[in-house]
């Protein structure tokens, strides 16, 4: 799993996101900063800087060019006037919203390449794996790996 998901997602992760009203191309990586603001709440520059784990003028420059195209606010924060305050705009949560993690084609043209026994084998793999991942979700992780088996026992 560890070895094979990186991949896959590096195979068919969406690179670009388009804006659906402009037709604006982002970056994911733009689009994912877009990802930790919120419409209503301000999140500082530097915050999101240290949570993102770039520099405050890296992260300024990614800021200048999401704010340019008018996906993001840039205020002042009340609190202290030295600081910048950020908020997602409507449009850059209608272009949040257009992001989809993996691109449809890519998916598509990895998976023309098997048979069509190959892939209902992979599909059905895909399906485990995400009933295991809500019942993971569902019922919280075991409390030791060496308990495993009593884990699944006691689950059910």
């Amino acid at each position: 799993m560890l070895e094979l998901y990186p991949r896959i997602f590096f195979a068919c992760h969406t690179r670009h996101v388009r804006d659906p009203k402009t037709r604006r191309i982002m970056s994911a990586h733009q689009v994912s900063i877009l990802d930790h603001l919120d419409p209503v709440e301000p999140t500082s520059l530097m915050d999101l800087a240290q949570h993102m784990g770039v520099t405050p003028s890296t992260m300024s420059l990614s800021i200048d060019r999401l704010e340019r195209y008018a996906y993001v606010v840039r205020g002042r924060d009340p609190r202290d006037r030295r600081r910048s305050a950020l908020l997602v705009s409507a449009a850059g949560e209608r272009l949040r919203a257009a992001q989809s993690v993996l691109e449809p084609v890519r998916v598509a043209g990895m998976l023309a390449v098997l048979s069509r026994e190959k892939l209902a084998c992979a599909l059905e793999g895909l399906a485990l794996l995400g009933r295991a991942a809500d019942r993971y979700m569902l019922l919280g992780p075991p409390k030791k790996l060496v308990g495993l088996r009593r884990w699944r026992k006691k689950r059910g």
